[in-house]
């Protein structure tokens, strides 16, 4: 089983910049995809951004050039920085992992989510 540990939501003023955090623990071989999703109040959960194994990136269009998803493979951590904030930007946010458990079965598993207020 693996369960994942987010931190850093909270309130943030407009064009301020927040960071989140996503820690992955438990039975894992290897890690693929991390990433972070959204959902706005009476919205669909979306894809905000993901980063894979070899590093390469996607972001939603509408966080492109603010956003930036890193990770730490070593300790299988992901991180989003989030700059130049906007209203729209508040949401519940969640971490998602996908890979490998040292049972050799594949995962999938969310964060309990973390809510980010962007207002003045």
């Amino acid at each position: 089983q693996v369960q994942l540990q987010e931190s850093g939501g909270g309130l943030v003023q407009p064009g301020g910049s927040h960071r989140l955090s996503c820690a992955a623990s438990g039975n894992i071989y290897s890690i693929n995809t991390m990433g972070w999703y959204r959902q706005a109040p009476g919205k669909q959960r979306v894809l905000v951004a993901s980063i894979i194994t070899g590093g390469s990136t996607d972001y939603s269009e509408s966080v492109k050039g603010r956003f930036t998803i890193s990770r730490d493979n070593a300790r299988n951590t992901v991180t989003l920085q989030m700059n130049s904030l906007k209203r729209e930007d508040t949401a519940v946010y969640y971490c998602y992992v996908a890979g490998m458990t040292t049972r050799w079965r594949g995962f999938d598993s969310w964060g309990q989510g973390t809510q980010v207020t962007v207002s003045s």
